[in-house]
């Protein structure tokens, strides 16, 4: 993939020309329908999503608690903190996703893993998995 549509997406817009490079020959690229299941309450989480095009809806014991959007990254807690899934995540629009694996985020710098965790972080401190929507917004 164009390294360029890798650092598009916010949380990676701050990689090296080298990094980008690295990561676009890994990453995956998909598009997915309205409805479709992006990530299940749950399970093992081996990847994480960023949005480049499209939204999804967040949620918990089946509740709607956020909205996800382009430019937003979904997956990154479970991964990096190798817990299972914190919620569902289903598309309410078509979408076009870049897939990482936890093998691709093993290569990325210390920076970018720092900046993910730091996202975590507010979405844990906001108490939802969009830092940018409160559930009320929705």
């Amino acid at each position: 993939m164009d390294p360029n549509r890798l650092t598009a997406i916010p949380i990676f817009s701050e990689l090296s020309e080298t990094e980008a490079k690295r990561l676009a020959a890994f990453a995956t690229e998909t598009s997915v329908p309205e409805g479709q299941i992006l990530m299940k309450e749950g399970d093992y989480s081996v990847e994480l999503i960023a949005i480049e095009e499209g939204g999804a809806d967040v949620l918990q014991g089946g509740k709607k608690i956020a909205s996800v959007k382009e430019g937003d990254l979904i997956g990154e807690t479970g991964l990096l903190e190798r817990r299972p899934r914190n919620a569902d995540v289903i598309a309410n629009s078509p979408m076009r996703l870049i897939k990482l694996t936890h093998w691709e985020i093993h290569r990325m710098s210390e920076d970018t893993v720092d900046r993910i965790k730091a996202t975590i972080e507010e979405r844990r401190q906001a108490g939802v998995s969009d830092p940018g929507r409160s559930p009320a917004q929705d």
